[in-house]
């Protein structure tokens, strides 16, 4: 199991924008097989950081998605959007293992 961590730093006067292209991938991401955990947009504290974590099987999976979404016109309309709005000035990726709860079974 690979967790994809997103942290952006966006545009704060154009969180409307990022919000609602977040709101355009989680369903895309699970289309491709992969589990959406969310965005987490600015509340307390910076204004211009926001978070995204999914999940795919492995890095198998996770490099299949990007491969594919590249190909997709609804992931292909998504990064459209994002360039048009100029709502993301920056974003960086990190890939986690998680460890979860024995209720919550083994990872």
């Amino acid at each position: 199991m690979l967790t994809c961590y997103l942290r952006y730093v966006v545009d704060p006067y154009k969180l409307a924008e990022f919000e609602h292209y977040a709101r355009l991938w989680i369903p895309l991401v699970e289309r491709f097989g992969g589990t959406h955990h969310g965005y987490f947009l600015p509340s307390e504290g910076a204004n211009n950081v926001a978070l995204a974590l999914f999940t795919f099987p492995g890095m198998a999976e996770y490099e299949r998605y990007r491969r594919d979404a590249l190909a997709d016109a609804d992931c292909l309309a998504a990064f459209r959007y994002a360039q048009d709005t100029r709502c993301i000035v920056s974003y960086e990726r990190s890939f986690f293992r998680p460890l979860l709860g024995e209720s919550a079974g083994a990872a």
